[in-house]
C-alpha cells in the first residue's frame, strides 16, 4: 500500500543535555506515537528505549559540561523512527558500548544495559559514533496492529 502524506508525521526537537530534559524527550516521543493508538505494551516499550537513548546522551556525550541533545521523529504509516544525536566526546568502540552490563561510569552505578534496553524496545537499532563528533542513535518499531 502507497503511503500517502496523511500517513506521515515528522517532529524535531532540540534541547540542552540537562537531566531534567530526559523526562521531556520521552514524553514528547509517547505524545507523537499515541496518535495512531499503539497498545500500552508498545508505547511503554517505545517511550523505555528513547529513554535510555535520551539518557545516554545526557550522561555520556558532553562530561565537561553541557551541550546540545537533538531528537528527530518520524511516522510512516505504523512505523516510528527516533534518531537521538549528539556533537559530543563520541564513543571510541560502538560495539563494545553496546555489549550488556558494559559501563564507562561504574562509579555512577551504571547498569551498561542502556542498549541492551533499546535493542530489545525496538524492532530494530542502528548507532553510529566517532570520537569527538558526537554520537546517532537510530531507532525504528512498528505499532498500532494491523
Amino acid at each position: 500500500m502507497k503511503q500517502s502524506q496523511a500517513d506521515t508525521n515528522k517532529m524535531e526537537l532540540t534541547f540542552i543535555s540537562l537531566p531534567e530534559n530526559e523526562r521531556i524527550g520521552r514524553t514528547m516521543a509517547a505524545a507523537f506515537a499515541a496518535m495512531i493508538n499503539p497498545t500500552l505494551e508498545e508505547l511503554s516499550d517505545f517511550k523505555t528505549a528513547v529513554s535510555e537513548a535520551v539518557t545516554n546522551a545526557i550522561i555520556h556525550a558532553y562530561p565537561e559540561g553541557r551541550g546540545e541533545i537533538k531528537m528527530s521523529l518520524e511516522r510512516k504509516g505504523r512505523e516510528f523512527t527516533v534518531i537521538v544525536s549528539d556533537e559530543g566526546k563520541g564513543m571510541e568502540n560502538v560495539r563494545k558500548s553496546m555489549e550488556p552490563l558494559y559501563t564507562t561510569l561504574p562509579e555512577q552505578e551504571r547498569s551498561g544495559m542502556g542498549f541492551t534496553f533499546m535493542e530489545a524496545f525496538t524492532d530494530k537499532l542502528e548507532v553510529e559514533s566517532r570520537p569527538g563528533h558526537g554520537t546517532i542513535v537510530r531507532m525504528t518499531k512498528k505499532m498500532g496492529g494491523e
